[in-house]
């Protein structure tokens, strides 16, 4: 049965009441086939507008953070252009150092080198009187307009414990024709006699838009000879870094981690080191929240 033909009988399956381990098993194909032709396709009719407002909530949230950090930036490079005693180049290392405080990020991005250049050459930036001057001056900008107030810094090791990679790529599998180096392969169909096209599962995985997402919680996208993988911030350290710090956090952010917790028990997480993390939060946020009905 050609592929269109298999999507239309498979929607009339599920409209019929069939469940889609069913469909797909009557009609040979794996149960991800299915399910991504029943959400491609809309079976339930209901792209509804409840997904529709919350994916325009999503985009207007990411639009309102870049023009935040374009504001931002703009506000520090006016300031640093007062210093006459640094580069054009000086002057970029000073504003990219005070938003991460990552030395050889900010030199990489300053001077438009690879890593291992900026990973030397940015130590002895440090080592600059003036810059180290600058970068203070700066700092001291960010805390009186409370650019980088304590919510800002737990609320960003928040992103990055608990990010989703399904926020960053979609992955699953999908059935496609195999190829010769003619083109699709075609075969004979036993019960029809007709030529149909030759058709295989294989593992799919796509990277979304760089543009709708927070590069800052991405630590390394790269190309090889295997294909392209993504990596995101250590979640581990950042766990660490939270319990290290709940008294920083705000009743909102407790409360937000409390649901979070309830999210990792019920998914039934079994590593360790994550089972610690919880049972540190319940100690840490039982003392403060103790301290406070003292």
């Amino acid at each position: 049965m050609p592929k269109n033909e298999k999507i239309d009988e498979a929607k009339k399956l599920y409209k019929a009441g069939k469940k889609l381990v069913d469909i797909a098993r009557e009609l040979g194909v794996p149960d991800g086939t299915v399910r991504r032709w029943k959400s491609t396709y809309d079976w339930d009719g209901n792209s509804s507008e409840r997904s529709v407002q919350k994916k325009a909530n999503a985009r207007l949230k990411k639009d309102n953070q870049y023009k935040k950090h374009d504001r931002e930036l703009q506000e520090l490079l006016d300031e640093t252009l007062e210093n006459a005693e640094l580069t054009d180049k000086q002057r970029l290392f000073c504003i990219y150092y005070v938003q991460c405080f990552n030395a050889a990020k900010a030199y990489q991005k300053a001077y438009d080198c690879n890593y291992k250049t900026s990973i030397v050459n940015a130590s002895r930036m440090l080592t600059n009187a003036n810059i180290k001057s600058e970068i203070q001056r700066l700092k001291q900008a960010h805390q009186n307009r409370e650019f980088f107030s304590e919510d800002d810094i737990f609320q960003k090791y928040i992103d990055i414990a608990f990010a989703d990679i399904t926020d960053y790529m979609e992955f699953g599998t999908e059935e496609v024709p195999v190829m010769s180096m003619y083109g699709p392969v075609q075969v004979t169909d036993e019960k029809t006699g007709k030529k149909t096209t030759l058709t295989k599962i294989v593992n799919v995985a796509r990277f979304k838009d760089s543009s709708q997402l927070d590069g800052t919680i991405i630590s390394e996208v790269k190309v090889g000879r295997d294909g392209a993988s993504i990596k995101l911030a250590d979640r581990m350290k950042a766990l660490e870094w939270l319990t290290e710090h709940m008294n920083m956090a705000t009743e909102e952010q407790k409360a937000k981690i409390a649901l979070l917790k309830a999210k990792v028990m019920n998914d039934d997480c079994d590593e360790a080191a994550d089972d610690g993390f919880l049972d540190a939060l319940n100690a840490s946020a039982a003392g403060d929240w103790s301290d406070e009905e003292d």
